[in-house]
C-alpha cells in the first residue's frame, strides 16, 4: 500500500493588480539586491580567510601566552610553594597544638573532671537526703495544720457566697423591672408609632427622587449617544470601510510582493554570486596556482631530488661514517683508560681476592630441577 502523499495547498486565484505589481517589483529588487549579495559573499569569503590565516593562529598564540603568563606561574606557585608550605604548617600545627592539647586533655583535664564529678555526686547525695527530710516535715505540716484550716475557711466563704447570691438576685429583679417599664416600653412605643411611619415616608420620597434622576440621566445619555453616533461613529466607519481598508489591502499586496521579490532576488543573486565566484576562482587558479604548481612539480621537485641525491644524502652518509668512527675511537679510549686503571690498581694493591664458592642446594646451569626430573639421591636420573 503506497503511503499517503500530502496534497500541495491549492493556490488562491490572483487578481490583475498582483500580476501587474509582481514583475516590475521583482526586476527592481533584483537589480538592487545583486550587488548587495555579491558584496556579502565577498565579505564572507574574506572573513573566513581572515579567520583561518590570522585570527585562529593569533588566538592560539594569545592562548599559549596567557597560559605562560597567568596559568603556569600560578600552577607552579601552588604546586611547589603553597602545597609544601601548607603541609609544613599543618605538621607544625599538629606538633605544636594538637599533640599538646590531646596530652593536656588526656592526662590533666580528664582526671580533674572525674574528680569534680565524684565530688558533685557526693554533694548531690547530701542535698537529696536533706531535701527528703525537709519534704517529710512540710508534708506533716500540710496534713495536720493547713488542711483543717483550709476546710474551715472554705466553709465560711461558701456561706458568705450563698447570702450574697440571694441579695444580688433580689436587687437584679428590682432593677430589671424598673428598666423594662421606664426604658424598654417607651422606646418600643416611640419606634412603632413615630420612627417607623416617618422612615417609610422618607424612603418613599427618596425612591421617587432616585427614579426622577434616573429618567433624567437616561434621556441625557440617549441624546448624547445619538449625537456621538451621528457626528463621530458613522463618519469614522465610512472612512474605515471606503478608504483605509482598500488602501491597507493595496499596501498588503505590495508588501507581500516586495517580500517575495526580496527572497527570490536573494536566491537568484546567490546563484549569480556563486557563478562569479567560481569564474574568479578558476581565473586565479589558471593564472597563479597552476603556473606555481607546474613550476613546483616540473622545476623545483627535480632540482630538490638532485640536490638530495647528489649533495645531502652523501653528506649524511659521510656524517654518519664520521660519527661511527668517532664513537669507536671514544669506546677504544674508554676501554684503554679502564685497562690502565685496572693495571694501576693491581700494581698498587695486588690481585683482588677471589670469592669462595658456596655450596648451593639447587644445581646450576642445565642440571637444575624440573617438574619431570628429580635430582634427589634416591630418584636421581
Amino acid at each position: 500500500m503506497e503511503p499517503h502523499k500530502p496534497q500541495p495547498p491549492a493556490r488562491q486565484p490572483e487578481g490583475c493588480l498582483v500580476v501587474a505589481v509582481r514583475l516590475p517589483v521583482r526586476i527592481v529588487v533584483l537589480v538592487l539586491v545583486v550587488p548587495v549579495r555579491m558584496l556579502w559573499d565577498a565579505l564572507v569569503v574574506a572573513g573566513r580567510v581572515l579567520r583561518d590565516t590570522v585570527l585562529r593562529p593569533v588566538g592560539r598564540a594569545l592562548l599559549w601566552l596567557g597560559r605562560a603568563l597567568f596559568v603556569w606561574p600560578f600552577v607552579a606557585l601552588w604546586r611547589y610553594v603553597l602545597v609544601p608550605l601548607g603541609k609544613a604548617l599543618a605538621w607544625l600545627g599538629r606538633v605544636l597544638l594538637v599533640v599538646p592539647a590531646v596530652w593536656l586533655y588526656r592526662w590533666v583535664l580528664t582526671p580533674v573532671g572525674h574528680a569534680l564529678a565524684w565530688a558533685a555526686r557526693g554533694i548531690g547525695a547530701g542535698l537529696a537526703w536533706a531535701a527528703r527530710g525537709i519534704g517529710a516535715g512540710l508534708a506533716a505540716l500540710y496534713a495536720r495544720v493547713l488542711t483543717p484550716v483550709g476546710h474551715g475557711v472554705l466553709w465560711l466563704l461558701r456561706g458568705i457566697g450563698y447570702v450574697l447570691a440571694a441579695v444580688g438576685a433580689g436587687v437584679f429583679a428590682v432593677v430589671a423591672w424598673l428598666v423594662r417599664y421606664l426604658v424598654v416600653v417607651p422606646a418600643v412605643w416611640l419606634y412603632t408609632w413615630v420612627l417607623a411611619p416617618v422612615g417609610r415616608a422618607v424612603a418613599w420620597c427618596a425612591r421617587g427622587v432616585v427614579w426622577a434622576l434616573g429618567m433624567l440621566v437616561t434621556g441625557v445619555g440617549v441624546v448624547l449617544y445619538w449625537i456621538a453616533r451621528v457626528l463621530f461613529v458613522l463618519p469614522a466607519l465610512a472612512v474605515w470601510r471606503w478608504v483605509l481598508v482598500p488602501v491597507g489591502r493595496f499596501l498588503a499586496v505590495v508588501g507581500r510582493e516586495v517580500g517575495a521579490a526580496l527572497g527570490h532576488a536573494w536566491r537568484v543573486a546567490g546563484r549569480i554570486s556563486l557563478a562569479v565566484g567560481r569564474f574568479l576562482g578558476s581565473l586565479v587558479r589558471w593564472i597563479l596556482i597552476e603556473p606555481v604548481r607546474w613550476v613546483y612539480r616540473s622545476v623545483l621537485t627535480p632540482a630538490g631530488h638532485l640536490v638530495r641525491d647528489a649533495v645531502l644524502r652523501p653528506a649524511a652518509q659521510a656524517a654518519r661514517g664520521v660519527g661511527r668512527v668517532v664513537r669507536q675511537a671514544l669506546a677504544a679510549a674508554r676501554e684503554s683508560a679502564r685497562q690502565a686503571r685496572e693495571d694501576f690498581r693491581r700494581m698498587l694493591f695486588g690481585e683482588p681476592r677471589q670469592k669462595e664458592a658456596v655450596a648451593r642446594r639447587e644445581p646450576a646451569g642445565r642440571d637444575t630441577r624440573t617438574l619431570d626430573r628429580s635430582t634427589t639421591a634416591l630418584t636421581k636420573d
